[in-house]
């Protein structure tokens, strides 16, 4: 049997509505969301958004959403750095 032809004794999917409700438009993927910023001379001048290693779409950086994302990451980042900078020991114990 091809793959386009249906087993004896079943209805294909148009014929019933509730098939069409049931199925999802888009297929979910259970990969996560990441953003990479694209930076030259120490400009971002793009966001990639990325689904594993698939590139979704780019990002304006200038745009709500870019500054969002940017805003987003300095933040996070500067909390890091802060931290580090705030317990050098338990960085230090870290590499041990």
């Amino acid at each position: 049997m091809s793959e386009n032809e249906t087993a004896p004794g079943t209805e294909p999917p148009e014929a019933t509505p509730a098939a069409e409700k049931a199925t999802p438009a888009a297929p979910v993927s259970t990969e996560d969301i990441t953003y990479h910023a694209v930076e030259k001379d120490g400009v971002v001048t793009a966001i990639w958004e990325m689904q594993g290693r698939k590139h979704v779409r780019t990002i304006d950086p200038r745009s709500r959403q870019g500054q969002d994302i940017l805003r987003l990451y300095t933040t996070e980042h500067a909390e890091h750095h802060e931290a580090a900078i705030a317990s050098p020991e338990a960085s230090e114990g870290a590499s041990s």
